[in-house]
């Protein structure tokens, strides 16, 4: 047999080492995938309760408005927090710090007055701490939000909107509301104390004076006014958490923020902390119909020439939008930092809404339409090639007895008509 050659020798030699460096290779492959597994298991673990699950919600490119524009116009879904709002943080962050401070008691009623979102990110977040929650709201709210409120445990007083100077404003009874808690479990802890007397004299009431109470208070450890607008919890929930995410979501690549403001505490953190981290980004206001904060932003006075002289109407929230708009400075809005405002309607709102409904698959509700008539604005503003980032507050389906009324739309002339962008001036 004739022997084998060196040439042969070489290839069986070489076969066998590009074998060998095939198996580790894949090996190699296998044990990084396998590690890669494990380490994506130890992110996807579960969180922790519901607190957990609010903030960190996605940032999505609104791409009809995006490619209308020539802009990276991009929402930030709030609307998928536990509570279906931006308003979880804001609750989470009150009540945390009420509990920290001592000022809210294990397993009291936090109080507050608000046409709806507010109050129902307090009653989802509430049972949680192992407080209850009562909610003052106007009897004009759309009937959906006080059936969520009660549907979540809370109590629910429905009343006629007043002048904020009147003492059965809805602020006014929420803050009383708490202030009669606190004094009845100071007097419940006060008669405890005491022994020999029957029940009534130990609870410091007489059966006639208990009458005179909500009954939501006599089940509680005292209260604590949620205030919203003028605690500054609020404004620290998205300085500390939605200002970050969307720094970190757009890599800092952004050039302008836009929402409007009821409270002022998510254009005010948000605003204050692009600014802070980036001088360069753009933040401003859109405000509705009714509101005079887009008169404080750009002529600093809060009323019109016409609205100094007496003629305001009657009802300065003539708006279909619910949540933003306000005619006086929060303590909340003071901490914002706006480079300027805009005005929108509440036709512009509702075309949006729809437009978006059609074309994007989203389902919005009235201050976040507001929020994209607001984008549209800056972008037209800035021109094409520009990042501009703004919130989507909640979805429609807390707005289907009124924004999503075709009645309702029809008796206030707010039926949607357009086809596209037009009425933003968009071919």
């Amino acid at each position: 047999m004739a022997p084998v050659g060196t040439t042969g020798g070489a290839f069986v030699a070489a076969t066998a080492s590009f074998s060998i460096s095939m198996a580790v290779f894949s090996y190699f492959l296998l044990f990084k995938k396998i590690t890669s597994t494990l380490h994506s298991n130890k992110k996807k673990k579960p969180r922790t309760g519901v607190f957990d699950a609010i903030g960190n919600t996605p940032l999505i490119r609104i791409n009809s408005l995006s490619e209308a524009t020539g802009c990276e116009i991009l929402g930030k879904c709030e609307f998928l927090n536990p509570g279906g709002s931006v308003k979880d943080r804001v609750a989470v962050k009150i009540i945390e710090e009420a509990l920290e401070s001592g000022d809210l008691a294990p397993s009291g009623v936090v109080t507050e007055w608000s046409v709806g979102s507010t109050a129902i990110s307090l009653a989802t977040v509430a049972p949680a701490f192992g407080c209850k929650c009562h909610v003052v709201i106007p009897d004009d709210a759309a009937i959906e939000k006080s059936q969520i409120l009660e549907a979540l445990g809370a109590t629910v007083e429905r009343v006629r909107p007043v002048s904020i100077t009147h003492k059965d404003h809805y602020v006014n009874i929420a803050r009383r509301h708490a202030v009669e808690a606190n004094e009845l479990a100071a007097k419940n802890k006060k008669a405890s104390q005491v022994d020999g007397k029957d029940r009534d004299q130990m609870d410091g009431r007489t059966p006639d004076q208990e009458k005179e109470k909500p009954s939501f208070l006599s089940l509680c450890h005292g209260g604590f006014f949620a205030d919203q607008f003028e605690n500054l919890a609020n404004f620290r929930a998205h300085y500390d958490g939605t200002g970050p995410e969307i720094w970190e979501q757009t890599g800092g690549s952004l050039d302008a923020f836009v929402a409007a403001a009821g409270t002022g505490g998510t254009v005010a953190g948000v605003s204050k902390f692009l600014q802070e981290k980036s001088p360069k980004i753009k933040c401003f206001l859109i405000d509705p119909p009714g509101s005079g904060l887009f008169n404080k932003v750009t002529r600093g006075v809060m009323y019109t020439k016409e609205e100094a002289e007496g003629q305001r109407l009657k009802n300065p929230f003539d708006t279909i939008t619910e949540g933003i708009g306000i005619n006086r400075v929060t303590k909340n809005f003071m901490m914002a930092k706006l480079d300027g405002a805009f005005r929108g309607t509440d036709k512009e709102a509702v075309e949006m809404s729809r437009f978006l409904m059609k074309n994007d698959g989203l389902f919005l509700g009235s201050s976040s339409a507001m929020n994209c008539v607001g984008a549209v604005r800056v972008a037209k503003a800035l021109g094409p090639g520009h990042t501009i980032v703004t919130i989507l507050c909640d979805s429609g389906m807390r707005h289907l007895s009124k924004f999503y009324n075709a009645e309702y739309l029809s008796q206030h002339g707010l039926t949607p008509t357009a086809s596209g962008l037009e009425f933003m001036s968009i071919k």
